[in-house]
C-alpha cells in the first residue's frame, strides 16, 4: 500500500478513508464542499496565514537567491 504524502507533515495519525464506491456527482459534491471551506478560511485568515508561511519560511534558512537587485 502507497502512503500518501501529507502536506501537514504529519507522518502518523489516524487513517482517513475514502469510500470507493463514490458516484461522480458524490465525489463531486464533496470536492465543492471542501472548495468553499477552503475558500471561507483564506478569506478571514489570508493575512494571517501569510505571515506565518513568511515566518516559517524564514525559520528554515530560506533566502531570496535573488536578492534585492532584480531590474525588474
Amino acid at each position: 500500500m502507497r502512503k500518501w504524502h501529507q502536506l501537514s507533515g504529519l507522518t502518523s495519525g489516524l487513517p482517513f478513508k475514502v469510500d470507493a464506491t463514490w458516484t461522480p456527482e458524490q465525489a463531486l459534491a464533496v470536492l465543492q464542499l471542501i472548495d468553499d471551506l477552503s475558500d471561507r478560511i483564506w478569506t478571514h485568515y489570508a493575512g494571517a496565514v501569510q505571515n506565518l508561511l513568511r515566518e516559517q519560511h524564514a525559520m528554515n534558512g530560506a533566502v531570496d537567491e535573488y536578492g534585492n537587485d532584480v531590474p525588474f
